[in-house]
C-alpha cells in the first residue's frame, strides 16, 4: 500500500510560542513525529511513503535524506496554500491504487492504527476515515455517520446527533484523486472541502473509530502527546 504524510505546515503558532525547532522534527518520547510515522508505516506494508515538506524546512529535508536509506520515502518540496493543495502535489506518486494519508502532526495508538489498515485493506472501492469521540481542536471537523457507520456528511458546527469528529487519517481509492483535481480546478480552498466533495460525489466513506487522537498545534500540546502515548 502507498502512504503520505503532509508535512508542509509552517508551524507558526507553534513558533510564535517558543517552539524553534520545525514540526515534523519535534519529539514525543524521543522520535521526531515524521520518523514515528515513517516507522509506523513501514510496519503497515507501506511500499512507498510520500512526503511534501515546504522550502523552508532543510533540517526536515536533510533528516528525511537519512531517513531515506531504511524507507522507501519519496521527498516532495513545494510551498503550498493548503493540506488539500499539498495532497494534489502527491497525486502523481499515489495514483492507481489506494493510499493513506496522514498530517505529521497526527498522534495515535500504535494498535488502533493497525486494526485502521486490517480494516482499509478489506475495503475495495470505499475509503476508510478515522474518526474519534475525543475533541481537543480549535475548529473540528465534525462527521455525521449513519449506524453502518457510513459517513454521509462533515459539517464544521456539532450537532445533536453527531458523536464524531475526523481524525486527520485518511484511507483513500484512487477515484478519490479524480475528485481532488476537480476541487483544485474550482479553486477551493480546504481539506474538508475535499472531503465534502467525496460524499457529494457518492464516494462511499466509512468511519473507523479510534479512542483518542491527538494533534500538534499548541506547545501545550506537546505534553498532551507524551502522556497520551505513555498511558
Amino acid at each position: 500500500m502507498k502512504f503520505a504524510i503532509i508535512a508542509a505546515g509552517e508551524g507558526s503558532r507553534l513558533a510564535q510560542e517558543g517552539i524553534t525547532t520545525p514540526k515534523p522534527l519535534i519529539e514525543i518520547q524521543g522520535v521526531p513525529m515524521i520518523e514515528r510515522l515513517v516507522k509506523i508505516f513501514a510496519q503497515n506494508g507501506a511500499d512507498s511513503i510520500c512526503i511534501i515538506i515546504n522550502s523552508q524546512q532543510p533540517e526536515t529535508h536533510k533528516f528525511l535524506l537519512w531517513l531515506q536509506k531504511d524507507y522507501p520515502i519519496e521527498i516532495v518540496l513545494k510551498d503550498t496554500p493548503s493540506s488539500m493543495h499539498s495532497l494534489h502535489m502527491l497525486s502523481p506518486y499515489l495514483k492507481g491504487e489506494k493510499f493513506c494519508l496522514t498530517t505529521v502532526d497526527t498522534l495515535f495508538r500504535e494498535n488502533e492504527f493497525k486494526e485502521y489498515i486490517r480494516q482499509f485493506n478489506n475495503c475495495e472501492e470505499s475509503g476508510l476515515m478515522a474518526v474519534t469521540d475525543y475533541i481537543d481542536d480549535e475548529k473540528p471537523l465534525y462527521v455525521e455517520c449513519d449506524e453502518r457507520l457510513r459517513i454521509t456528511a462533515f459539517r464544521d458546527a456539532p450537532g445533536s446527533d453527531v458523536k464524531y469528529i475526523s481524525g486527520g487519517i485518511y484511507g483513500l481509492p484512487p477515484q478519490a484523486l479524480d475528485i481532488l483535481e476537480k476541487c483544485i480546478e474550482e479553486g477551493q480552498q480546504r481539506m474538508r472541502n475535499f472531503q465534502r466533495r467525496l460524499v457529494a460525489e457518492g464516494v462511499v466513506l466509512n468511519a473507523c473509530p479510534f479512542g483518542k487522537i491527538i494533534d500538534i498545534d499548541h506547545a501545550e500540546d506537546i505534553a498532551k502527546a507524551e502522556i497520551f502515548l505513555s498511558e
